[in-house]
């Protein structure tokens, strides 16, 4: 009866210790966006940790606010090491210009990396070319009745022409190349 006994108890713990082993692994605590983003700087508020089996590679785990989102990412996608910037850099020779677009809905087009071009309009003559083959740096959110915000990559010279055109015109992209 003794025997029987150890052999039901030993017979349970093997059975168990089979599930135990088969059971998928728990997965791994990620960052995930806690709403659609906008490419910008990040607040703590915009990630939440969830679980992921498998984390997708590079996958961040700890909150990262203050680094820059370099694409838009919808609610429950995960962060991962090629969805921020590191840091804004320029090559050299270059500087950082904030520019107003016209047209907020056309500067939502843009992403930090998307070449373009920048045009310049006046009520009393043709648009012209101010700014040819521009990298953005960044589409900052705020956006409102006067159009939206970006920042671009240029030379000084082009910073001067942006500078002009912006006091007297009103300014609109031509896109060269565009990242997703």
């Amino acid at each position: 009866m003794r025997r029987r006994l150890i052999a039901a108890l030993l017979a349970g713990v093997a059975a168990l210790s089979g599930l135990l082993a088969l059971r998928p692994p728990a997965g791994t605590q990620v960052l995930v966006a806690a709403r659609d983003l906008a490419p910008g700087v990040l607040r703590p508020g915009d990630m939440t940790l969830t679980e992921l089996t498998p984390p997708p590679d590079g996958a961040l785990r700890a909150p990262v606010p203050g680094r820059v989102l370099a694409a838009p990412m919808r609610k429950g996608e995960p962060f991962t090491d090629t969805r921020l910037l590191h840091s804004v850099r320029l090559e050299p020779g270059l500087v950082a210009v904030p520019v107003r677009i016209a047209d907020a809905d056309a500067a939502r087009l843009l992403t930090a990396g998307s070449r373009i071009g920048v045009l310049a309009a006046w009520a009393d003559r043709p648009a012209h070319l101010v700014a040819d083959d521009v990298t953005v740096v960044s589409v900052p959110p705020s956006q409102d009745e006067h159009g939206a915000l970006v920042v671009l990559a240029t030379t000084a010279a082009q910073a001067g022409q942006l500078a002009t055109a912006q006091a007297g015109g009103r300014l609109s992209v031509t896109l060269k190349t565009h990242l997703l």
